[in-house]
């Protein structure tokens, strides 16, 4: 769980933040993103801009003759017709707001929350939460991130992860609710959804896949964390 109380910190070449101590736990998280399966709509600026350069080009583009651009309509033509019809950007999923779907948001990454008890959530009740590991004798702490990954959507082979170090860190001080731990440190490390529109996800009560604005509907007292952590 994302408290309250951490202080949000993101790695730098001047802040590394590994070293700990040896009482001080280490949760590796994943943030398990699906990226934009089609090509986002041109933003109205740009598509404007695109239309003025087509415009102001043609005023200056070369002339042929007209029997240069006739030529093509003298040719044979087949008696084929292809009828070509483009897949609807709004999907099912869209349309009835099915979080727990993956064919949703088309144009938009989506990110994997599950909804569980987890290391660090209060009175060990179930909190949204990104799938995550405490870190034992895992050889590294990459190795970590993927067991926590392989726990909830089992085996491996439709992901991958972007490097082999964290991107993004937390430091998470005591509170009242969590008076029985310690303050600890929660790693993020990045993996993507590869050749697949489905996951059976398993060890949590309640999972969904939400873009990046209905993440903060989630965690928004760590908006400014997500917001620098994540760049979609």
């Amino acid at each position: 769980m994302l408290q309250r109380s951490a202080s949000m910190i993101l790695l730098s070449p001047k802040t590394r933040g590994f070293c700990t101590s040896a009482a001080e736990k280490i949760v590796a998280s994943v943030l398990f993103e699906r990226l934009p399966i089609v090509i986002p709509k041109i933003d109205p600026t740009v598509y404007a801009f695109q239309e003025f350069s087509f415009r102001w080009s043609q005023q200056y583009r070369r002339k042929y003759p007209s029997d240069v651009l006739n030529r093509s309509d003298s040719k044979g033509k087949g008696d084929y017709q292809i009828d070509y019809v483009p897949a609807p950007r709004i999907t099912e999923a869209d349309k009835a707001n099915d979080r727990r779907s993956l064919k949703r948001a088309l144009d938009r990454r989506l990110y994997l929350l599950l909804y569980g008890s987890t290391y660090g959530a209060p009175a060990k009740k179930p909190v949204w939460h990104f799938p995550e590991k405490v870190y034992e004798s895992e050889e590294t702490l990459r190795k970590c991130a993927e067991s926590a990954l392989e726990s909830v959507i089992g085996e491996l082979s439709h992901t991958y992860f972007v490097g082999n170090a964290p991107f993004a860190y937390m430091a998470v001080q005591s509170t009242e609710n969590m008076s029985k731990l310690s303050p600890f440190k929660r790693f993020f490390f990045k993996s993507q959804v590869i050749g697949t529109d489905k996951f059976t996800i398993g060890k949590c009560e309640d999972h969904v896949w939400v873009t990046k604005d209905e993440l903060m509907e989630y965690f928004p007292e760590q908006a400014t964390f997500l917001n620098q952590m994540i760049i979609s």
